[in-house]
């Protein structure tokens, strides 16, 4: 797996002068010029010039001159806006560091100067060699410098809507700056989340006089420890003043639901093309936040980015599980991702239960030691079976695969030949179903055989109503091939539909992972059943319940509370019994299974077409959208792509997938930089493995995502 992008001529030349033999009238110098540009990398141009005398001596009296002393302006930061720059006496060969100290020497203020560093307005990049000369930055006497810190404050807004304001740094690549953040909030794999420039909320004239809740940790130490000591279960400076705290348990504890008021205030993108105008904020890992024009004390947003989250622990991710809910929780009242009116209720009961659980056992999600031993023990023998022979294993999974063969009914919205549905006996087979007239019938050949390698598989359920169908999309040169399974009842149900998602994947039936798939399927089903014996007592028993709360917008007008009450507190009667981990474990979960889940959009206009169209990114693939009708019209799954190539002159991205598959566009809603970090970003998501968890390969991920500027 490779990236190129065009190369971009960025010719440094280094002169080194060498005098090769003197003679009476005259003498010789060859002058090496080491030229890396794409055309001359690796080559040594000579040029052999030949002086008078008289004019070597004017070479050197130059020579002399251009090292001499000149002065150089320099606006330090900490003597006040209205302070005029400071000016030194400097020559070209002096380094960096030394005219830090000459700086620092001129203004007579004492203090730590550790953290400061200088930042060159005209070419916008800080000047963090300190051993580098001025002639070799190619700074002259014009060069607008600041003298500033490199950690300054910043207005961060969380996941959970709360505001904290910290000291960042404006000098490292946003991917560190996002890592050094993630250190003192003590949140795991900070390589999940980046910053973005914030969407500005509906205000109204009353809201003005409302202060907003800043939480300070101005003041916590900056830390180069990749992991921070823990003390009482949190990070050390949390743990010196009840305010520091409090500030650690509104990061590690579920806030409230919020009032309907703040939920309508809220940005909420009315189309898919309002979401991918908000993709087109995310800010550029591979550069500062001095470079992208973010000040002192501006606002920014901290967020999930990448919707692939490994090693989930409750143990050790009690910020990053709570933030992580939080963000879920906002996707689904703000409808950024779509969900059916009985997941709806469902996410309703889970957070009435998860605020309830909260209030009731105030401590940190946390789990038991005996299970964590447990899980560690499994992963140990899972990791240990793998290393054996795959063969062998292979053999013996074929041997005892299980067999799934039914009837079920199909049904192809866009095949004029099956007009509803149609009942067939089925057969799954590796990652393959085939369909016969009957069960008598199936020894021949089936009427069709479909691959589901590759396709997209979605639920679409009503338990209530005993609807249990599974909605595939099939690739083809095409397009996409629309297929509807109907199953019969719930035991049908999660067996075919936890075959078609390993399928989709590339994995058989034989795989230890169908069980446990089809156990997760049903114990989600049993959340939907209704219980209308107990929602009576239930809703008798807790008049208290906001259900505006915990439902999006759309159920506010198209239900009142009372009607919205019973329904939410049936779906509560099956979660009753879940503890708050668990509670919080399986709305993400239920969350992830949504068939939006994970989706970024981005406006695209594809090669050789005349219209805009949609661009999908997600975790395992991209997803081409017809923008007026909402339709996937193509799926490219990651596994089978070649390489990607990037004109940063046109801004065209050009991918190359298996089987001489080409794909163009060029992006309408957001830089060309967004889309290629994003796919470079899921690709390095993908590896990552248990064996290297605790160490970031941050070179690789800049290989990724970096494009032009990382070559």
């Amino acid at each position: 797996m490779y990236h190129s992008t065009k190369a971009v001529s960025q010719k440094s030349s280094h002169f080194r002068l060498a005098e090769t033999d003197k003679e009476e009238k005259g003498t010789n110098f060859f002058f090496d010029r080491g030229d890396t540009s794409s055309e001359g990398r690796g080559r040594t141009t000579h040029h052999k010039l030949l002086y008078p005398r008289e004019d070597c001596c004017e070479f050197s009296r130059r020579r002399l001159t251009s090292m001499a002393a000149w002065d150089l302006s320099v606006t330090v930061e900490d003597l006040g806006s209205d302070a005029p720059p400071v000016t030194i006496s400097v020559a070209s060969d002096l380094h960096v560091g030394g005219v830090i100290v000459k700086l620092v020497e001129k203004t007579q203020i004492k203090r730590d100067w550790s953290d400061h560093a200088l930042w060159w307005e005209q070419k916008q990049r800080w000047l963090l060699r300190t051993a580098w000369t001025l002639e070799k930055y190619g700074i002259h006497a014009d060069a607008r410098l600041l003298f500033m810190p490199q950690h300054k404050p910043l207005k961060l807004g969380l996941p959970n809507g709360k505001t904290v304001w910290l000291r960042a740094c404006f000098s490292n690549p946003v991917f560190q700056t996002v890592m050094g953040i993630c250190r003192m909030l003590n949140i795991r794999h900070p390589e999940e989340l980046s910053l973005l420039r914030p969407v500005e909320e509906k205000k109204k004239k009353k809201d003005k006089d409302l202060a907003e809740e800043i939480y300070d940790l101005t003041e916590v130490p900056l830390s180069s420890v990749s992991r921070p000591c823990l003390y009482n279960g949190m990070p050390a400076h949390f743990a010196d003043s009840e305010q520091m705290e409090a500030v650690y348990k509104m990061l590690s504890v579920t806030q409230p639901p919020p009032a309907p008021e703040v939920i309508a205030k809220q940005y909420r993108p009315a189309s898919v093309v309002d979401k991918a105008h908000i993709n087109g904020r995310w800010l550029d890992s591979s550069r500062c936040l001095k470079q992208q024009g973010i000040q002192e004390n501006d606002r920014l947003w901290l967020r999930f980015k990448y919707y692939a989250f490994y090693d989930m622990d409750p143990k050790y991710d009690a910020v990053r599980l709570t933030q992580l809910y939080e963000q879920a929780r906002w996707a689904i009242l703000l409808e950024d991702v779509d969900c059916t009116e009985e997941e709806m209720m469902l996410f309703g009961a889970l957070q009435y239960h998860i605020n309830k659980v909260s209030l009731s056992e105030p401590q940190m999600p946390s789990s038991s030691a005996a299970l964590d031993d447990l899980e560690s023990a499994l992963q140990s023998l899972e990791v240990k079976m793998e290393g054996y022979g795959n063969s062998a294993s292979d053999l013996l999974e074929n041997m005892t695969a299980p067999e799934l063969n039914d009837y079920l009914k199909i049904f192809r919205p866009k095949r004029l030949t099956l007009k509803g549905y149609k009942q067939y006996w089925f057969k799954f087979q590796d990652t393959s179903i085939s369909y016969f007239k009957s069960k008598e019938e199936s020894i021949g050949e089936p009427i069709q055989q479909i691959n589901l390698k590759g396709c997209e598989v979605a639920p679409d359920v009503n338990v209530a109503a005993q609807k249990f169908l599974i909605r595939l999309l099939i690739p083809a040169p095409e397009g996409m091939n629309e297929v509807y399974l109907r199953c019969e009842n719930e035991q049908q149900y999660a067996q075919w539909m936890a075959g078609c998602r390993l399928a989709s994947k590339g994995k058989s039936l034989a795989d230890s992972s169908f069980q446990s798939e089809i156990q997760s399927i049903r114990s989600f089903l049993a959340m939907q059943k209704t219980n209308s014996g107990s929602s009576n007592n239930a809703a008798a028993s807790d008049e208290s319940i906001n259900t505006h709360s915990l439902v999006s917008p759309r159920y506010h007008k198209k239900y009142k509370p009372k009607q919205l009450t019973p329904r939410i507190l049936d779906a509560y009667q099956n979660i009753a019994q879940l503890s708050l981990t668990d509670a919080l474990m399986r709305f993400l979960q239920i969350w992830q299974a949504l068939p939006d889940f994970g989706h970024s959009y981005v406006v695209v206009r594809f090669k050789g077409s005349r219209k805009d169209e949609v661009l999908g990114i997600a975790p395992n693939r991209l997803i081409r959208i017809d923008l007026g009708v909402g339709d996937v019209v193509k799926t490219w799954r990651y596994n089978n792509m070649k390489q990607w190539n990037v004109n940063w002159d046109i801004k065209q991205m050009a991918i190359e997938f298996e089987g001489n598959v080409n794909i163009a566009f060029g992006c309408v809603t957001a830089d060309c930089k967004i889309v290629h970090e994003f796919i470079g970003g899921y690709i390095f998501m993908s590896t990552r493995s248990r064996e290297k968890s605790d160490t970031l390969n941050e070179e690789l991920f800049h290989k990724l995502t970096g494009g032009h500027e990382a070559l």
